[in-house]
């Protein structure tokens, strides 16, 4: 591969909301939440991730990184030589990332390279709009927009593919939610324009579809959560993720269950609404216990979108065996295979080995692979 230039550029507290159950971390008073709710970075591991997968083809990539903990210090960790935009500082903004980028573009690139969510992804559409490709790290809660990786894996090998002229760019939507209505479980998203980005389709998410809501739709959903209504075990915690489906379960035995968080119950009755990492580990520690959840539309995620408090620890200590997946036809019939990203690749590996088995209407069962 001839030499190739890359910048890469770290959003260091993207995704630090999702484990605490806050929904994504734009604004200074929610991140300073996020801390005091015990919640940890994430993005620079994921960068370290890849960067490792990147490393084997290190002798022909030119790196330019945000400098300090928006990039540097990740590459220095990995072993590359780079060259370092910005100023090293410990909290950093979004104006800084756009500062950043701009300089990177002025300094020619051939790929552009984020760690982040999708507010990361509306502060880069600011500066490089459809000037120079762009490939998004999957980092934050909510990554609505079609510029992101499944994994870091896969964007590494994306980003090797593209740099080798094998994958065709193509344009891209860059979307994003309305976080405070989020928080409300009212989902509010907004497309803010397009930049162009490597396309592999079983390596890229594509953007989030949501739901229909026709009647067979609505019926099909009614249909799975009365079967599983009727093998609930009384004396079992369930944990019920996010998603129309799962909240008609809550809605049939006449408890509030939120829309975008995660709640649970025990005896059919709602415990606790929109909990997060902590106290599902601890609600869950030393009893019987279920996770329900629905894949994301267009998407096929399981784990590591949208429901980050379910994290590898919770659903450890819950058992894989205990996972139930809920979709309708409909939402199925839009998706290849079912996804996960839970960050911790030993237990994505056992998560997609033999695949899972779906509920899709009542007593009705459609296995399906997981990647």
């Amino acid at each position: 591969m001839p030499t190739k230039t890359i910048g890469f550029i770290v959003n260091p507290v993207a995704g630090m909301g999702g484990a605490v159950g806050l929904k994504g971390t734009d604004g200074k008073t929610i991140l300073d939440k996020a801390i005091s709710l015990g919640a940890k970075p994430i993005a620079s591991q994921r960068a370290e991730t890849f960067l490792a997968e990147l490393s084997r083809v290190k002798k022909s990539l030119r790196l330019i990184v945000g400098a300090g903990n928006m990039g540097e210090d990740e590459a220095e960790m990995c072993g590359f030589t780079f060259i370092a935009k910005g100023e090293n500082k410990e909290n950093t903004t979004s104006e800084d990332t756009q500062n950043i980028v701009r300089e990177m573009v002025d300094s020619g690139i051939d790929l552009l390279v984020f760690c982040g969510g999708d507010g990361t992804t509306r502060d880069i559409l600011k500066i490089v709009h459809l000037d120079v490709p762009v490939l998004g790290v999957p980092t934050g809660v909510k990554m609505h927009s079609a510029v992101f990786a499944v994994n870091p894996q896969a964007a590494a090998r994306v980003a090797i593919s593209y740099l080798c002229s094998v994958l065709p760019l193509r344009e891209a939507e860059v979307m994003d939610v309305d976080e405070q209505a989020f928080r409300e479980s009212r989902l509010s998203a907004e497309l803010y324009g397009y930049m162009l980005s490597p396309y592999e389709p079983h390596l890229i998410q594509g953007n989030k579809l949501e739901s229909p809501t026709t009647e067979n739709e609505v019926r099909n959903q009614a249909a799975i959560a009365i079967y599983v209504i009727e093998g609930m075990k009384p004396d079992y915690i369930y944990v019920i993720g996010p998603g129309t489906t799962t909240r008609t379960i809550g809605d049939l035995l006449d408890q509030k269950k939120t829309l975008l968080g995660v709640d649970l119950l025990l005896g059919k009755k709602i415990i606790a609404n929109d909990v997060n990492e902590n106290q599902l580990l601890e609600f869950t520690k030393g009893v019987q216990a279920k996770i329900i959840v629905t894949p994301i539309g267009g998407q096929g995620f399981i784990f590591g979108r949208g429901n980050q408090q379910i994290s590898s620890r919770v659903i450890r200590q819950v058992g894989l065996d205990n996972v139930i997946v809920v979709a309708t036809k409909s939402k199925l019939d839009r998706l290849k295979s079912l996804r996960v990203d839970t960050g911790d690749s030993e237990l994505d590996n056992e998560l997609r080995v033999g695949g899972t088995r779906v509920i899709t209407d009542y007593k009705v069962f459609q296995k399906m692979t997981v990647e």
